[in-house]
């Protein structure tokens, strides 16, 4: 078996993967935290998995049989900072609850409406370094973009929204290029800042409502139930979390697999001047399969003894679905290392499955697609100015994503047209 997570597993995880889907495609592991965990790496055993209301979402029913590993699951920082109670965190009927109320703030109508913002947002940040000839794609346009929108969309005032980048950058261990390591302070310390500033931020809000999402979540009701307070900010916390750390992998990743298949990003660099939405669309569905944002699902653990792929799951053991071990399944997808940004029917798990399907999928999608059109149209000969081997990816259990993508390209003429100032 080829070792699992060490660097050279984090560069490329597939072939591993595909050693588990064939020889023991749900496996009892240990994790680097110490927690043991099933690895579900079959895309019908994962689709199952994803759907079993047997696997609950809710800590509280983990084992704990390790003492190593007590309290190393879930988001680092969200207990001691009492930001529990989200929809990653919870099963029915809470969570179809919450569900309910957080959906009528949050719908398809609502993201559509923000496009224009994310194009603006887009095209501020690569006329940042468009005339440079070269940039760092994720510090410098993948990491920025969701962030600003998603404080957009919650209601951060703009004066605010830098110590949100800041915090999200020590969640992230994500720091800027010449710096040793990431913002001082830790993951946790960055959890509370975030948190304090949420609840003083939804007090505001309750005495001066706007149309931000922060304002929905405190009107969302449903037969006289409202969020809590807490509930709000827990709420808020992981649409930011789960909303831009995404789409950073997303726009990453996918950029990445583009550079590294010239004869794919020719022909979707030709759809984007030709304004062909339909193939866009599919090529960031393919983007999600092939190499997606979220490698493994968030933490399931059995309510009662149940069997998955032939394996015998105790009560109280954590299961973990391998999204990216499913979407390469060659049982559902045809030559599935192939990055085919045509293929259809392309029913990959990339954002989950069943009532835990990811909330902010849509407003990821909207802004991959932004995104990955503009740098397309803007810097049609981008490419990459380092070799593969010499580039870095985040260690982690749940994403994916690059920690740099250095790229050149030539420069782009009228780059000096002023522009209004709009993060």
């Amino acid at each position: 078996m080829p070792p699992l997570f060490d660097w050279e597993f984090a560069a490329d995880p597939y072939p591993a993967y595909a050693w588990l889907r064939e020889h023991a495609p749900v496996r009892r592991t240990e994790l680097p935290s110490g927690v043991e965990a099933w690895l579900v790496t079959r895309y019908t055993d994962a689709r199952q998995a994803l759907a079993d209301q047997r696997l609950s979402k809710n800590p509280g029913h983990h084992s704990e049989r390790s003492a190593h590993g007590k309290g190393k699951v879930g988001i680092p920082g969200e207990r001691s900072a009492n930001l529990m109670t989200h929809l990653l965190n919870i099963d029915p009927p809470d969570h179809t609850r919450l569900r309910r109320l957080v959906s009528k703030a949050f719908t398809p109508a609502r993201v559509a409406e923000f496009e224009p913002r994310v194009r603006e947002l887009t095209d501020q940040l690569i006329d940042g370094f468009a005339g440079r000839g070269e940039a760092d794609l994720i510090h410098e346009f993948a990491f920025p973009l969701p962030i600003y929108a998603i404080c957009d969309m919650l209601g951060v005032p703009a004066e605010d929204q830098d110590d949100f980048r800041d915090w999200a950058g020590m969640m992230l261990r994500h720091h800027k290029p010449g710096q040793s390591g990431p913002p001082r302070g830790g993951v946790g310390r960055a959890v509370k800042k975030m948190r304090n500033y949420l609840a003083e931020l939804i007090h505001r809000k309750r005495e001066k409502p706007g149309e931000d999402l922060i304002s929905g979540l405190i009107r969302a009701s449903d037969h006289g139930e409202q969020l809590t307070e807490n509930e709000a900010a827990a709420m808020a916390f992981i649409l930011l979390f789960a909303g831009f750390e995404t789409t950073v992998n997303l726009i990453g990743n996918g950029t990445y697999a583009l550079l590294r298949n010239p004869g794919q990003r020719a022909g979707l660099t030709r759809a984007v001047a030709e304004g062909d939405e339909a193939l866009l669309a599919a090529a960031v569905e393919e983007l999600l399969r092939y190499d997606g944002p979220v490698e493994m699902a968030t933490w399931r653990f059995a309510t009662e003894p149940l069997e998955i792929g032939g394996e015998r799951i105790g009560e109280g053991d954590p299961v973990l679905v391998v999204l990216a071990a499913a979407d390469r399944d060659p049982a559902k997808f045809d030559r599935p290392d192939v990055l085919d940004l045509g293929r259809r029917d392309n029913q990959h798990l990339g954002y989950g499955h069943g009532i835990h399907y990811c909330l902010g999928a849509p407003l990821a999608r909207l802004e991959g697609r932004v995104a990955l059109s503009s740098l397309l149209r803007r810097l049609p000969d981008v490419r990459l100015a380092a070799e593969p081997s010499e580039l870095r990816w985040r260690g982690g259990l749940i994403m994916r994503g690059l920690r740099q993508l250095p790229v050149q390209f030539g420069v782009e003429s009228g780059t000096g047209v002023e522009r209004p100032e709009i993060l």
